[in-house]
């Protein structure tokens, strides 16, 4: 059986083989577009998320111009897709530095098309905060004084992957520069790695709180609390 070429173009048509209008109703709901409304160069098609990084799988080895011209897609399912094999390829054991970086250029020169925070979450992490590990990383503290907020959170949630290894002072650092930020979503994401960096120092968490609970948007604080005891989340709120 022919192998099916690692375009652009092959993976659009894998995936509208896989259209469903219950999954689109689906995402109108979800992400709140009413139906027949969508944007026109921003919209689902109806493919569950499960099919598509089942096809990045399968497309994981696609040349980088072919990604690039899979983030230009209207079509969310397929920049998802392209999310999920940039992903899939800066995780793969035989990736070299030389092959992430060329990942993590791609993810910052191309934010344009990053333009949700489903498609920040997929590949910011383990593309950008991996790449980052080893290297300066002033340009998370760029992003997070960006006036688009898919960059802002793509700066907070980098930070995952230095919290994985221990590393904790940029997510404490950019969560402060972050902390009176205006989008629910940012916010969250702020919320979420705090609470993950208070997993790894649960004091320096706490410290951080005493400081700055008073003025965290409520969506931030309750995420970042999730994980304190009754008592500790109470008195936070109460700040």
């Amino acid at each position: 059986m022919a192998t099916a070429p690692l375009t652009a173009r092959a993976f659009l048509a894998r995936l509208d083989e896989h259209r469903s209008d219950e999954e689109l109703r689906k995402y109108q709901r979800y992400f709140r577009f009413e139906a027949g409304h969508q944007p026109e160069d921003d919209y689902f098609v109806g493919v569950r998320m499960g099919t598509v990084f089942a096809l990045a799988k399968e497309f994981v080895d696609m040349p980088l111009d072919q990604v690039e011209e899979l983030m230009d897609s209207p079509v969310h399912e397929a920049r998802a897709g392209a999310m999920s094999i940039m992903e899939k390829k800066a995780r793969h054991r035989r990736s070299t530095p030389g092959q992430v970086a060329a990942l993590a250029e791609l993810y910052l020169r191309r934010h344009d098309r990053v333009n949700n925070w489903d498609l920040v979450d997929l590949a910011a992490h383990h593309v950008l905060g991996r790449h980052l590990r080893d290297r300066p990383r002033g340009v998370l503290y760029t992003l997070a004084r960006s006036d688009d907020p898919w960059r802002r959170r793509t700066a907070i949630v980098a930070t995952a992957h230095f919290i994985a290894h221990d590393d904790l002072d940029d997510a404490f650092a950019l969560s402060e520069i972050l902390l009176g930020d205006d989008h629910e979503l940012v916010q969250k994401a702020v919320g979420w790695m705090l609470r993950a960096a208070g997993d790894k120092d649960r004091d320096r968490l706490l410290a951080f709180l005493d400081t700055h609970a008073a003025r965290a948007p409520r969506p931030l604080l309750r995420a970042a609390i999730e994980k304190l005891d009754p008592g500790q989340r109470a008195h936070y709120r109460g700040r």
